[in-house]
């Protein structure tokens, strides 16, 4: 499923942040021919979403993934039971900030861990605790999270613009580690594709 990233980028522990996400984008650019010229992967379309409601969703009216065409999305799939969720809560929002410019989005997918979180009252309280303003389907049945093969609390795809699966990342996620870097930088270059595929 990591079509971007196989490589992790070499960064030495004492840059700041900034330079390990430009070396890291420099990293990922640069190996950015060979990704994109590579004829025997073959890109699957991410799956629809399965939730047609306008209960279903919260903050923002229900999407289709037509409607984010153009646009890099990063999925995140999340519970609001799961500790590793609230604490990538953090690095998602100001991802969402550095990137509001960009043709990029974060839609959340909550599917809930324990019975209690079915109630999308609770999961809406959560996502103003946590200050989450993406739009969110709640996921209750799992019908998503098995249309992706999905495993895990929190779990991160990104997809392209043209609605295929890149990158599946699993874990807890903070601004400036490891994962963060290889998230974003497999943004940056998502952002960034069709420019290259050119040169």
């Amino acid at each position: 499923m990591e079509e971007l990233l196989t490589k992790e980028p070499i960064v030495k522990p004492y840059f700041s942040t900034q330079i390990k996400i430009y070396l890291g984008t420099l990293l990922l650019l640069f190996t950015a021919n060979t990704y994109a010229n590579d004829s025997q992967k073959k890109l699957t379309p991410a799956p629809e979403f399965t939730h047609s409601k306008a209960s279903e969703w919260i903050n923002g009216k229900l999407l289709k993934l037509a409607d984010l065409k153009g646009k890099v999305v990063l999925l995140d799939i999340w519970s609001y039971g799961c500790w590793n969720c609230y604490r990538s809560f953090p690095w998602a929002n100001d991802l969402e900030k550095r990137l509001e410019d960009e043709d990029f989005v974060i839609i959340g997918v909550h599917a809930s861990e324990f019975d209690s979180e079915r109630d999308s009252n609770n999961v809406v309280a959560k996502a103003k605790q946590f200050k989450l303003h993406q739009p969110i389907m709640i996921d209750n049945d799992f019908s998503y999270w098995n249309a992706l093969g999905n495993q895990y609390w929190p779990t991160f795809y990104l997809i392209d613009k043209q609605g295929k699966l890149r990158a599946k990342y699993l874990g807890e996620t903070h601004k400036g580690d490891k994962q963060a870097l290889k998230i974003e930088g497999g943004i940056q270059y998502l952002l960034n594709e069709e420019t290259l595929a050119k040169k």
